[in-house]
């Protein structure tokens, strides 16, 4: 695996590769944008704690190997360093740019092929079930929850339209740390305000969130009660 996917901000601020820049510049503005809701992801802007991985197709098997490699970096860099906001961005090169359904469904296969190709020796995290339905599900690889979010340019939401096709990963032990810290209701709250402003309406889905449904937050269409998420967890 020759060809480096992986990068952090040091590297994109001095890279010559213009596509990287153009990737780089697209994800600091928007997430720079004084309006922007989510102040975890501004945390991690402003403390030069974001990673970025840029790939071909989503859900091939070519991407699931470099995904999955720099995911393990990611892990290893989040927790050597115990930080609290560290996320990764996986950019995808698209041919084109699709409708929100196609979005979700490349966001689970890609998630599937993942997690059928984790070959560490417990792929789930004992913290989180691997069953969408339950309301203690996150998504997990090389035994770490993660929280997923869907980023692409025709999402209904404007915090998760970017103009390019990506999906950011957090390891979801960050959420516990800033629980333990007594800081994380004050911050979804604050969040939710700001989404409000900034979009005119609170996500709908972030109600399912109160619930415990963590699966249908991911691609950030707005899913019917009905919805069925396709991911099937085995080797457990």
């Amino acid at each position: 695996m020759s060809t480096k996917t992986y990068f952090t901000p040091e590297e994109l601020e001095s890279t010559n590769n213009l596509h990287l820049k153009e990737l780089f510049d697209s994800l600091t503005d928007k997430v720079g944008d004084m309006e922007y809701p989510c102040v975890g992801a501004k945390a991690a802007l402003n403390s030069g704690q974001l990673r970025i991985g840029v790939y071909n197709n989503m859900a091939t098997d070519e991407t699931t190997m470099r995904l999955g490699h720099d995911l393990k970096h990611y892990i290893a860099e989040t927790l050597a360093s115990d930080s609290e906001y560290m996320t990764m961005v996986a950019f995808f090169r698209e041919k084109e740019a699709t409708a929100e359904l196609n979005f979700e469904n490349n966001l689970w296969a890609q998630l599937q092929l993942l997690h059928n190709s984790d070959n560490s020796s417990k792929p789930w995290d004992p913290e989180v079930s691997s069953n969408p339905a339950d309301t203690n599900f996150s998504f997990s690889y090389n035994g770490t929850a993660f929280f997923v979010v869907g980023l692409h340019p025709n999402s209904s939401r404007k915090a998760r339209r970017l103009g390019y096709t990506a999906m950011a990963f957090n390891l979801h032990r960050q959420f516990e740390q800033l629980r333990q810290k007594g800081v994380y209701e004050n911050m979804k709250k604050v969040i939710r305000e700001r989404d409000i402003a900034y979009d005119g309406t609170i996500n709908p889905m972030l109600k399912d969130f109160d619930k415990g449904l963590e699966a249908p937050q991911y691609s950030g269409r707005h899913v019917e009660e009905s919805w069925k998420c396709p991911f099937l967890a085995g080797k457990l």
